[in-house]
């Protein structure tokens, strides 16, 4: 593990924190738990032609929420079992305490992260994800208004254009995530805070990041950002 230092080139300079949701705030992905709790057939073969790179992310989520069929009351139920991060209340509270920008950014579900969020009463972040419309009783849609006909990944969410604009406004930014959803954002970030698949990602394409099991671990590693300083595990 060798140390790599930012140049300051301001006391002022500060990181945009761009957080992933489904595994990394949550303890579960919630679209895949909802799937395997009231998907219809056809929801797999969505995921394995994703997979298998024939179609975008945000193609392979309208097709599965089309497969869900459950009411309201039952999704409520499923999503209110799924956990969050012990640590990521107090990463908020370190996070928000430098006076730096802090968005959760997901390709997952709009109305599970509020909800999620309500339920463990955690800060009204601003989030952004797909959003989750109920169209008959037992029957869902999925929109994607953050979606970007130039997103790489053709994705329903582009994670990638909040950098961008974060980078625009003169900051550094930090991405948070586990997951093939921010494979590609994580070329775009400074740095990276990885676990699970992304963590794999960026030790394979040589990213800079620190490998993380959860939010405890950024919770330790923030002060190092507040100095520019960051171990690099490549």
């Amino acid at each position: 593990m060798t140390k790599i230092c930012f140049e300051e080139e301001s006391n002022l300079m500060t990181w945009s924190v761009l957080c992933d949701f489904d595994g990394t705030i949550s303890t579960k992905d919630v679209t895949d738990t909802l799937l395997e709790a009231f998907g219809k057939p056809g929801w797999r073969e969505a995921e394995d032609e994703w997979l298998a790179g024939r179609i975008g992310s945000r193609v392979c989520m309208q097709r599965q929420i089309a497969c869900l069929d459950a009411s309201k009351e039952e999704l409520d139920e499923a999503i209110d079992a799924i956990g969050v991060d012990e640590a990521f209340a107090a990463f908020v509270d370190a996070v928000v305490a430098r006076d730096w920008e802090l968005l959760i950014v997901s390709d997952g579900l709009d109305y599970a992260i509020k909800r999620i969020l309500q339920r463990h009463r955690l800060p009204a972040l601003p989030f952004y994800a797909n959003r989750l419309v109920q169209v008959g009783a037992r029957s869902w849609q999925l929109d994607s208004p953050y979606a970007d006909p130039a997103c790489r990944s053709a994705s329903g969410m582009c994670k990638c254009a909040f950098a961008h604009r974060a980078r625009a406004a003169g900051g550094k930014v930090l991405m948070i995530g586990d997951g093939r959803s921010d494979f590609c954002v994580a070329g775009d970030a400074d740095w990276v805070f990885a676990k699970g698949r992304l963590m794999t990602h960026c030790f394979e394409k040589s990213l800079p990041h620190v490998p993380i099991s959860g939010f405890a671990d950024a919770l330790r590693i923030i002060p190092a950002a507040a100095e520019h300083e960051f171990a690099l595990a490549v």
